[in-house]
């Protein structure tokens, strides 16, 4: 074989011949295709060859290996350059080469696939999903399955989730970018880069997909009635990008969260049910410092006694829980954390658990932090539940009624129970007879105040 170089490359290849002196024909095989012709479908081909082993396309070639003379033979090699630097992702033009080809003097294009660095390669117009992703198998392109894609991703970008290509490609930034207005930052192309949001060939990473307002992970959030979980008061999940569910989070918690008034002679001072400065943090480090690998929700669970708020992943390997006590840090998305502490949303790595701690110096009751396997769960009771006994629990409903008005009737604590006129009576009757409440005025005028 030899070929003539210069920008027109034409390669004359020797005609191999069998021992009755008969042409030897080509047939596909799993590193080759052949095409009759030029077709949009090509970029399929040219995909899975590259996800796999590499390859060989001929076009004009007949399926049974019959040499056809192609026309146009230039025109159609432009259009092949064209479909591979615009309609595949990452750029595969590298691990290309495309040649005129000379056979029983007539014309075939020999599209040669090397196996690329940068799996998986993807039809720009599909995405990094099983339409978009394909593979050899035997002689066809088949789609890649969601896991196949992930092992690719993961084989070639390491074990990091944030710096990992996103599955989704079509992101968009709404949220993030209203936040970085707030705090006057700059969001540009090349600022995203340097965030990690997307990468030196504008591909989408798990980082981006994280801030982004198509997020795929999220917060449940429920209240339960009591200090255990037989009761749902509320529940509901929150979604879209993480200052989205923060945001959110904090508003929903701080619906629930209680002001108390207490008085010292003259001097009233209101207290919540949970420092809110310790509900921030919490909050921050179960969405910094969560393992985004596992497709669960983080948990936020309130109680009338606590509010637990649970992060999958745990503390990263090597960190004991002893250790971040101390203010050790090891953040496990790095970006993630650099973003948040740009845009002053955390201070400073390793100081969350401290800040918990100081805002409940000097009170009778202590958050608590848990460390397991694959979750980390941060726990802050309510500073005034030990004021109730666990006999007087089951009032709270009523009792938190006064937090919003001087006085309430029969009327008002059926609906803050959900409960019948006999059992609000009842309920009523008990709470006078402990002296919980006092009752005003009688039949339809009957009002009760608290004590």
């Amino acid at each position: 074989m030899y070929s003539i170089t210069g920008s027109d490359r034409i390669v004359v290849e020797v005609i191999e011949i069998d021992i009755k002196g008969d042409v030897m024909r080509m047939y596909e095989s799993e590193t080759i295709e052949l095409k009759e012709s030029y077709t949009p479908d090509l970029k399929k081909e040219v995909v899975a060859f590259a996800n796999t082993n590499g390859g060989t396309i001929y076009i004009g070639v007949h399926d049974n290996g019959e040499i056809t003379d192609l026309e146009n033979a230039d025109f159609v090699m432009q259009q092949i350059s064209n479909a591979l630097r615009d309609s595949i992702r990452p750029d595969v033009s590298m691990f290309t080469n495309i040649e005129l080809v000379q056979k029983e003097d007539k014309n075939i294009i020999k599209l040669t696939i090397n196996q690329g660095t940068k799996k998986p390669y993807y039809l720009s117009d599909k995405g990094l999903k099983p339409s978009g992703v394909y593979v050899r198998s035997g002689t066809t392109s088949a789609p890649a399955s969601e896991d196949a894609i992930r092992m690719m991703i993961k084989l070639t970008d390491g074990d990091s989730f944030e710096y990992n290509r996103s599955l989704v490609q079509e992101l968009t930034f709404t949220s993030l970018n209203k936040e970085m207005l707030l705090r006057r930052l700059e969001f540009s192309n090349v600022q995203m880069k340097n965030l990690g949001i997307i990468t030196q060939d504008d591909i989408y990473t798990n980082m981006g997909l994280l801030v982004s307002d198509q997020c795929k992970h999220s917060i449940k959030f429920a209240v339960f009635q009591g200090t255990d979980k037989l009761v749902f008061k509320d529940r509901k999940e929150l979604a879209g990008s993480l200052f989205d569910q923060l945001t959110d989070a904090f508003k929903t918690i701080d619906f629930y969260n209680s002001t108390k008034a207490t008085f010292h002679d003259l001097l009233r001072t209101d207290e919540r049910d949970y420092p809110e400065d310790a509900i921030r943090e919490a909050l921050l480090n179960a969405v910094v410092h969560r393992e985004y690998a596992f497709s669960g929700s983080t948990i936020i669970n309130l109680y009338s006694d606590r509010l637990e708020i649970i992060s999958l992943g745990g503390l990263v390997s090597g960190m004991s829980l002893e250790a971040a006590m101390l203010g050790a840090s090891q953040p496990r998305n790095e970006k993630l954390a650099s973003l948040f502490y740009r845009m002053k949303l955390i201070e400073a790595y390793g100081t969350g658990i401290s800040k918990i701690i100081s805002c409940y110096k000097g009170l009778s009751v202590q958050p608590k932090f848990e460390n397991v396997e694959g979750a980390f769960r941060v726990i802050l009771p309510n500073t005034h539940a030990q004021s109730l006994s666990t006999e007087e629990e089951k009032y709270l409903p009523v009792l938190r009624l006064f937090e919003k008005h001087k006085e309430i009737t029969r009327s008002d604590v059926e609906e803050a129970l959900g409960v019948g006129t006999t059992h609000a009576v009842n309920t009523l009757k008990e709470m006078l007879s402990k002296d919980l409440i006092k009752k005003m005025g009688n039949g339809r005028l009957t009002r009760y105040v608290v004590k």
